[in-house]
C-alpha cells in the first residue's frame, strides 16, 4: 500500500489476526487498523498479538461490532474508514456488506456461502464503492488461477473453447489416521457446509448444480495420492461466466484417501435429518482433532484441443506450508486465505471500481503476482 489507509477488520479469529499482521508487515505504508468484534476483549488481545509480531508498530484501535445501536465513536470510524475486510462467519456477510455500503466503504469478504453472496450482489449493485466477494483461497485465488490458465490456453493454442477446467484445493494436515483420516485446520462448520450444500459446475457447456460428494475420484499430485470430490462454493462465478466456452468445469476438495468414505458413513447413519449440518459438524468435532501444523495443496488444469486438433493440457500445482511473518508463525490456511483478501483490498483501494466485482472480473496477471500474493504463493510465470 503506497499511502496510509484506514482499514476495518471485522472479526478477531485466525484469518483476521493474519490480515492485521500481514498488513503491518508487508505494506509499504502501514495502514491504521480498526478491529471490530462483538467481544472487545478478544479484539484487544488481537491488537496486542499483532504489535508483538510486527517488526514495526502499527496504529490499532478496537471497538465493539456495531450490529444494532451505533455509538458516536463507532459512527466516526465507519464514516472515515476506506474499506471493511469481513473475516466473520459467512452468515453475517450481508449485514457487514450493508454496513459498508451505508458508510461508503469498500468491502471484501471470504465466504463461500452462495445465498449470502447472492444477497450482497443484490444490495451492492448500485453502490458507490467496490464490493469484491469470495476473495479467499477457494473461492478466491484458485478461481483467478483457473481463469488465468483458461486465458493462457486459448491464447497459446489459438482456440476459444476448451474441454475442461479442473480446480482442486485441500487444506490438510501432514499426517492422518483412521477412521476419519483428517484433522481440522479451519472452521468445522465451514467443512460441514461445503460437504452438504450443492456444488455449482459446468456440464455439457451449461451451468449446472450437482450434489456435493457425488463425483469422487483419486488423483496423484506431485507423487502423492489424494481423493477429490465435489464440494460447494469453490467455483465462485466461473460456471456462469464461462458457460458455453467450457464443456466441463468443477471445483473439488482434496482429502487423504479414506476420509470421504468415513463422511459417507456418518451421513448414512444420520438418515434424512432436517438438522444434518449441525449433526455432521457435531459428529466430526467429537472425533476429529484440531491440528496447527498444516499444509495447503492446490491444483488447477485446463484441457482441450489446439487449433490443429491435438489434445493439450496445462496445469499448475502448489504445496504451501506454514510461514513466518514478522515474529509469528502463521498456518498455511491463514496465509493462503489472507493474501488474496489483502490483494483484493489493494485492488479496491487503488482502483476506481464500484459495485460488485467477482472473481471472473479480476485482471489475473496483476493479481497472481501481486504484492501480497507473491510472498505466499510464489511467482506465476505469465
Amino acid at each position: 500500500m503506497n499511502r496510509q489507509y484506514d482499514i476495518i477488520i471485522a472479526g478477531a479469529g485466525g484469518i483476521a489476526q493474519a490480515a492485521g499482521l500481514m498488513l503491518a508487515e508487508l505494506s509499504a505504508v502501514c495502514p491504521r487498523l480498526f478491529i471490530a468484534n462483538r467481544n472487545l476483549d478478544k479484539a484487544q488481545k488481537m491488537a496486542s498479538w499483532i504489535n508483538q509480531g510486527a517488526s514495526k508498530r502499527i496504529e490499532i484501535e478496537c471497538f465493539e461490532l456495531p450490529l444494532d445501536n451505533i455509538t458516536d465513536r463507532q459512527k466516526e470510524i465507519l464514516n472515515k474508514a476506506d474499506i471493511l475486510l469481513d473475516c466473520l462467519p459467512g452468515s453475517l456477510a450481508p449485514k457487514m456488506a450493508l454496513l459498508a455500503k451505508d458508510n461508503l466503504m469498500h468491502y471484501a469478504n471470504l465466504t463461500e456461502y452462495v445465498s449470502e453472496t447472492e444477497s450482497i450482489k443484490a444490495l451492492a449493485q448500485d453502490a458507490d464503492t467496490g464490493f469484491l466477494l469470495q476473495t479467499g483461497l477457494a473461492p478466491g485465488y484458485i478461481d483467478v488461477l483457473g481463469h488465468h490458465l483458461f486465458q493462457e490456453f486459448c491464447e497459446k493454442y489459438k482456440v476459444k473453447q476448451v474441454d475442461s477446467i479442473a480446480l482442486k484445493v485441500g487444506a490438510l494436515t501432514k499426517h492422518a489416521v483412521a477412521p476419519h483420516y483428517y484433522g481440522f485446520t479451519w472452521s468445522p462448520v465451514g467443512v460441514a457446509t461445503e460437504y452438504l450444500k450443492d456444488a455449482v459446475v459446468i456440464r455439457d457447456n451449461k451451468e449446472s448444480t450437482l450434489a456435493s460428494l457425488s463425483e469422487r475420484a483419486r488423483i496423484i499430485i506431485d507423487g502423492e495420492t489424494y481423493e477429490e470430490d465435489l464440494t460447494s462454493g469453490g467455483a465462485a462465478d466461473l460456471p456462469k461466466f464461462l458457460e458455453n466456452r467450457v464443456r466441463s468445469l468443477d471445483y473439488k476438495t482434496l482429502r487423504f484417501p479414506g476420509h470421504y468414505a468415513w463422511v459417507d458413513e456418518q451421513l448414512n447413519s444420520m438418515g434424512k435429518s432436517s438438522n444434518a449440518l449441525k449433526q455432521l459438524q457435531e459428529r466430526m468435532e467429537a472425533l476429529i482433532p484440531h491440528i496447527e501444523e498444516d499444509q495447503i495443496i492446490l491444483f488447477a488444469s485446463v484441457e482441450g484441443k489446439d487449433d490443429k486438433g491435438i489434445r493439450r493440457k496445462i496445469e499448475v500445482s502448489n504445496r504451501i506450508l506454514p510461514q513466518k511473518i514478522g515474529n509469528h508463525w502463521l498456518r498455511a490456511i491463514q496465509t493462503t486465505t489472507t493474501a488474496p483478501l489483502l490483494q483484493s483490498a489493494l485492488l479496491l483501494l487503488e482502483g476506481s471500481e464500484k459495485g460488485v466485482i467477482l472473481q471472473s472480473q479480476i485482471h489475473t496477471g496483476d493479481f497472481l503476482n501481486g504484492h501480497f500474493i507473491k510472498p505466499v504463493y510464489g511467482e506465476i510465470k505469465l
